[in-house]
């Protein structure tokens, strides 16, 4: 009596462990289709234009800004005054 039992739970056990391993494959299978991971470089670049955003695109070529030349405290060259 003892011995029928143990075996119809060992069967029992035997065919979980083989669903869980079937499962397990097929949820292996579907990741790896759906992997979108190792996409090109170019998908994963992001640019940072002049105010700090994030952009997808490269910024556009835009001229060089023109800075004033200031004196060496830091401030902005005073105008002389104009004698008649």
């Amino acid at each position: 009596m003892g011995r029928s039992q143990n075996s119809f739970i060992k069967s029992q056990k035997e065919k979980k462990r083989l669903q869980k391993r079937k499962e397990k494959e097929e949820k292996k299978k579907e990741r790896q289709e759906n992997n979108a991971k190792g996409g090109d470089l170019s998908d994963m670049m992001a640019y940072v234009d002049d105010y700090g955003n994030i952009l997808e695109a490269p910024p556009g070529e835009e001229p060089p800004k023109k800075e004033e030349k200031k004196d060496e405290e830091g401030t902005e060259p005073k105008e002389a005054p104009k004698r008649p």
